[in-house]
């Protein structure tokens, strides 16, 4: 095991729990959770946990001096599945301060330690760049949009490259629709189609940028270990498709229908402005990633679902 040690947080969530079972042989790690307890009974292995909250300051700071690198994946959900919860203005706020208070004390800390971290990889995504996009490709020089999740994206990037001026190597992943068979979207969009009810999320026409776990994971770690990455990096597979062929390939994938249109007024009723996330999307392309030398594990989409839903090719 390398003596370096890196500090984790968000390490409790889909993409963290993932991280940690890769990195625990090769790191010594310590996880910042605002249940330390839960964490240690669900991530054994660490050097320690830290009992951590999402605040400009806090006696948390102290673990942060002679880290040699920070992974920040820490935030409230954006969504619940795909049902179940609306976007407040309650909530707003919540995921609002969760990125933007809690990636400025992350830096705070590392700007009161004596040593400093050597990298930090801080967690975004491609909310970035906007809902309201049409189809062409958006790598990491793009613009933002201007709703809501791109506009929470800018504000947490900008506490995120505050770390840039102390020195410290800084990435930004800029993460599209993680796949994965148990938690997140997934299971929910799998759902009609199990119900022989599956299909497109009318237009059908707007890209979702997805991402099997493998290659997440691959790419925090590429960033974390190439000195060669930093700044925004999108995190999302190569073989981005519409929603339409996105639906076309998982019916194929599960041996199911996959005609039924859903209209995106019904989506409006059901999630309000959180309906975002399915009728809308952009296509964010990995390109700084592919010229830095990724190699995808899973640049397309039909292997990554049969790898995932453990289907024969």
């Amino acid at each position: 095991m390398s003596t370096k040690r890196i500090v984790v947080t968000g390490a409790t969530g889909l993409i963290g729990r993932k991280l940690v079972a890769e990195l625990r042989n090769d790191y010594e790690l310590v996880i910042f959770s605002r249940d330390p307890s839960r964490a240690r009974s669900s991530l054994p292995g660490a050097a320690d946990y830290v009992a951590w909250q999402p605040a400009e300051q806090g006696p948390w700071f102290a673990a942060i001096n002679g880290a040699w690198g920070v992974i920040h994946l820490a935030g409230a959900p954006i969504s619940s599945g795909l049902l179940g919860m609306r976007w407040t203005p309650e909530y707003k706020t919540e995921i609002r301060n969760s990125r933007v208070i809690g990636t400025r004390g992350i830096v705070n800390a590392m700007a009161a330690a004596q040593q400093r971290p050597a990298v930090f990889v801080c967690a975004s995504a491609v909310g970035y760049y906007g809902f309201y996009r049409d189809n062409t490709p958006l790598d990491e020089n793009s613009p933002p949009g201007r709703d809501f999740l791109a506009q929470v994206c800018v504000a947490w990037e900008a506490e995120a490259a505050k770390a840039e001026a102390l020195g410290v190597r800084t990435v930004m992943l800029r993460t599209g629709l993680v796949l994965d068979p148990d938690s997140g979207a997934l299971p929910q969009i799998m759902l009609p189609f199990k119900l022989l009810t599956g299909g497109p999320i009318l237009p059908g026409t707007q890209v979702y940028p997805w991402i099997h776990p493998a290659d997440e994971i691959g790419l925090i770690r590429f960033a974390l270990e190439n000195e060669r990455v930093c700044g925004p990096l999108n995190a999302a597979a190569p073989g981005a498709l519409s929603n339409r062929d996105f639906a076309a390939v998982l019916g194929k994938v599960l041996g199911a229908p996959s005609w039924l249109p859903v209209p995106e007024f019904s989506l409006r009723i059901a999630l309000g402005e959180m309906a975002d996330l399915v009728v809308n999307g952009q296509n964010a392309v990995p390109r700084k990633a592919l010229d830095l030398g990724y190699q995808f594990r899973f640049p397309t989409l039909e292997p990554a679902l049969r790898d995932l839903l453990n289907m024969p090719r």
